[in-house]
């Protein structure tokens, strides 16, 4: 029995970091207001290594629609406005000489019928990574069952993993409807 459990845990580990992969892309897709999570890719070169963004300087957001960036050392403007410009961000920085200001644009009809697509395709590669931990976790109960796990055992095993699969294709589907409802209102 404790085999079973192994099992299931191994599977439902995969299948929690599926959906952690997918809060993650998801977090990086603007949905039409301003979130520092969409900087978090962009590194900045300082002092001859690259670095991530906020590591020189501070990243906050002051009001919906503006993310303010404030470099630590007065050298470093022209570096992070060049690493966003070249970043896939799609947002021209501004520059008053104190802070560096990135205004988001309201998102138009079409390009929110990208986002979404672009979030559904996430989606379906967290569904595969789900699909692919329950299908491992099938065939490690497959190959007890044949190294002597009672069979009963074996179809316990099998209706808990589904169960586990379950409630995580139901969270990436809410995950989804929650992130598409952000991206689509206006």
């Amino acid at each position: 029995m404790a085999e079973v459990k192994q099992i299931i845990s191994e599977a439902e580990e995969a299948m929690d970091m599926a959906f952690m992969y997918l809060e993650e892309a998801f977090a990086h897709i603007r949905a039409g207001k301003a979130n520092i999570r969409i900087l978090d890719g962009i590194r900045v070169d300082s002092y001859g290594s690259k670095v991530p963004l906020n590591n020189v300087a501070s990243v906050s957001t002051p009001d919906a629609r503006t993310i303010a960036i404030k470099p630590w050392d007065k050298n470093m403007f022209k570096v992070i406005e060049k690493a966003i410009m070249d970043s896939n961000v799609g947002i021209t920085p501004e520059n008053n000489g104190e802070i560096i200001r990135l205004g988001i644009p309201p998102l138009t009809e079409e390009r929110r019928k990208q986002l979404v697509k672009q979030c559904s395709k996430e989606l379906e590669t967290a569904k595969v990574s789900i699909r692919n931990a329950r299908r491992d976790g099938l065939d490690s109960l497959k190959k007890a069952k044949k190294d002597g796990l009672p069979e009963d055992e074996e179809k316990d095993g099998e209706t808990k993993l589904q169960k586990v699969h379950d409630k995580y294709i139901k969270k990436v589907d809410e995950l989804m409807a929650s992130k598409e409802k952000e991206i689509m209102t206006v």
